[in-house]
Parts: structure tokens; sequence; C-alpha cells
């Protein structure tokens, strides 16, 4: 299983709307995608105040690498990344294998 973190800083522009889609095409990944096993979005609560500006986290879980690399040049994955990229300030990628 491989668990794929995105720690995200959208741009001041970003709206509810705009996020609310983007929130749907990422939890849809599952029954879209062979492979995803599961996608978690959340926004970041943290007493602590050391997110430096990263506000929300996606948290997608692979099957294994082959799930992974059927997702990477998916067709859903490119259409998610054109309403994703546009909204994005800062990004953080993390993957490590469970």
């Amino acid at each position: 299983m491989i668990r794929h973190i995105l720690l995200i800083q959208f741009k001041q522009s970003a709206d509810t709307p705009e996020l609310e889609k983007l929130r749907a095409l990422f939890e849809a990944m599952p029954q879209k995608v062979t492979g995803v096993v599961a996608v978690e979005w959340g926004l970041n609560d943290s007493p602590e105040h050391m997110n430096q500006g990263f506000t929300h986290a996606v948290l997608m879980t692979f099957a294994d690498e082959a799930g992974r690399q059927n997702y990477l040049p998916h067709p859903e994955h490119e259409a998610l990344k054109a309403v994703f990229e546009p909204l994005i300030e800062d990004i953080v990628v993390f993957d490590f294998q469970v």
C-alpha cells in the first residue's frame, strides 16, 4: 500500500465553489481509477500553528505501485490537475509505503 500526501496552500483567489468542486473530483477517484483505494480531504486544525501556510491536506491510498503508476498518467488525474493547478499557491507531495 502507498500513501500519497498532498499539503496544499491555495491562492487567495480560490473560492469555496472551486474548492468544493476540487474536493468532489478527488473523492471520486477511487470509483474512477483502478488502484486508488481511498481519498481523504481535510483542513488544518492543528493548535501548534506550524502549518507554514498550508491549509488543506489530501491523503490518497494506492493499493500498490501498479495502482500509483495507473493513476499518474490516467485521464481522470489529468482532468483533476486541470482544475487543481490554477488554484495552488504552494504544495508538498510526499509518498510512502505502508
